[in-house]
């Protein structure tokens, strides 16, 4: 995907996603073709942020290392988180009557993660990076109305779906922060 179609992608996704998750969901691309297209380079935007904020900028460590620490961190937190996501709403979705599909869910996480890659760079200021987790949680929205056209999920099973797998996948986060963060930043 072209940078015009990430802006117009990620306009309608924001703006409009009633309309662009059937168009996503007509495409059934492959993991790989969304994590290369849509997913790593979006992930990079909070994990170059965080380094030009940590490092770059002063503000915080001044680290170069501590700043390429946070920025790995902050990529695989994306990337694999994702993935963990992906897996956990795919195992739920018979629970809803909704279809498996794991690159449906797949592509349904990546794309609901957009609000949170863009509010990434908000990272540049670290103090801002909380308001950039917050702008995150819009993708729990976008979760909710893309689980119909992405999973099959029947309209009276949405709500029980988004909430079961937002609970698994921000436990899955934690634990998953957790461990990379004690991996990749102990020698701070």
């Amino acid at each position: 995907m072209d940078i015009a179609g990430m802006v117009n992608r990620a306009k309608g996704i924001l703006l409009t996603p009633q309309n662009e998750w059937p168009l996503i969901a007509e495409e059934k691309a492959g993991q790989a073709k969304v994590l290369l297209s849509w997913l790593l380079p979006l992930s990079l935007i909070p994990a170059v942020a965080a380094l030009i904020g940590y490092v770059g900028l002063g503000i915080y460590w001044g680290s170069i290392s501590w700043g390429i620490k946070r920025a790995l961190l902050q990529l695989v937190l994306m990337i694999g988180g994702a993935y963990l996501a992906a897996f956990i709403i795919n195992a739920l979705a018979e629970k809803h009557d909704s279809e498996k599909n794991q690159d449906q869910a797949f592509a349904l996480v990546a794309y609901s993660y957009t609000p949170a890659c863009l509010g990434g760079i908000l990272q540049i200021i670290p103090s801002l990076a909380p308001i950039g987790s917050l702008v995150g949680l819009y993708g729990l929205y976008l979760l909710y109305v893309g689980l119909p056209p992405m999973m099959k999920t029947p309209q009276e099973k949405t709500t029980g779906y988004l909430v079961l797998s937002a609970i698994c996948v921000i436990g899955v986060h934690i634990v998953l922060a957790a461990v990379l963060a004690a991996i990749l930043l102990r020698r701070m």
